[in-house]
């Protein structure tokens, strides 16, 4: 069992920056690959990054690409997601997910692969 706790979300202005943390719990976090997605009032989640759960592997959406960098320190079984030059677009939800996996490089852009969310924490940016 995995339980994901995010934090780091808030009130930014456009072209501003957040860095995002999800704590994770139990043992098993080593053995999972994570991802982020985000929701949007009256959106369907979306894909927005993934990491590997040695980190050697990363992906992420085209509409983030250059601007987000995910990352994890596994000794504190913590992954990042730093956003820089936020638009207003960005302004979501944002989740961690985590997806069990022992292959190195495994990664998933589909949310319905994963095991594990977290609750969520508000990202709003203004114009």
């Amino acid at each position: 069992q995995v339980q994901l706790v995010e934090s780091g979300g808030g009130l930014v202005q456009a072209g501003g920056s957040l860095r995002l943390s999800c704590v994770a719990s139990g043992r098993t976090f080593t053995n999972c690959a994570m991802g982020w997605f985000r929701q949007a009032p009256g959106e369907e989640r979306e894909f927005v990054g993934a990491i590997s759960w040695s980190g050697s592997n990363t992906h992420y959406a085209d509409s983030v690409k250059g601007r987000f960098t995910i990352s994890r320190d596994n000794a504190k079984n913590t992954v990042y997601l730093q956003m820089n030059n936020l638009k207003p677009e960005d302004t979501a939800v944002y989740y961690c997910a985590a997806v069990r996996s022992s292959l190195d490089g495994y990664i998933s852009t589909n949310s319905a692969r994963y095991d594990y969310w977290g609750q969520g924490t508000q990202v709003t940016v203004s114009s």
